[in-house]
């Protein structure tokens, strides 16, 4: 197995985990979970959504695809490969996480928390379970 096989797996399995900690979102309420829970989720996400972009770019390389190693050609690349289903969720969570580091305000937050529970986690699931099947 040469390196960049390996470079993506090692990452897949980082990703994967954090996926699993992101899933705990599931079990939670927006009205009832307190301030403190939702911002861990809101770090979650943001650290699962960065692992899921370069997951994403090492497989690419691996499959013999050049792109530019940031989200946005990463995420457009892999809509066009398709691997990622929907192109569109993976650019709004880009768009929420940079929002949630250079802006926090009340709304945002919430509208972010909700977002993640409601779209952006299960877009992130389905990316864990094609790159699951794929890595054989």
């Amino acid at each position: 197995m040469e390196n960049k096989d390996i470079r993506w797996l090692q990452r897949f399995e980082n990703f994967s985990k954090a996926c699993r900690l992101l899933s705990e979102i599931g079990g939670y309420e927006f009205d009832q979970t307190p301030p403190i829970i939702r911002e861990g989720f809101i770090q979650r996400f943001e650290i699962t959504f960065d692992l899921a972009w370069k997951t994403i770019n090492d497989y690419l390389r691996f499959l013999g695809h050049d792109v530019q190693p940031s989200p946005r050609p990463v995420i457009k690349e892999a809509f066009a490969a398709k691997i990622i289903a929907n192109g569109e969720a993976f650019i709004d969570m880009l768009e929420a996480r940079n929002e949630m580091s250079h802006k926090y305000d009340e709304e945002t937050f919430n509208k972010v928390f909700k977002r993640i529970k409601n779209e952006f986690y299960p877009a992130l699931e389905e990316l864990r379970i094609y790159l699951e099947r794929n890595k054989e």
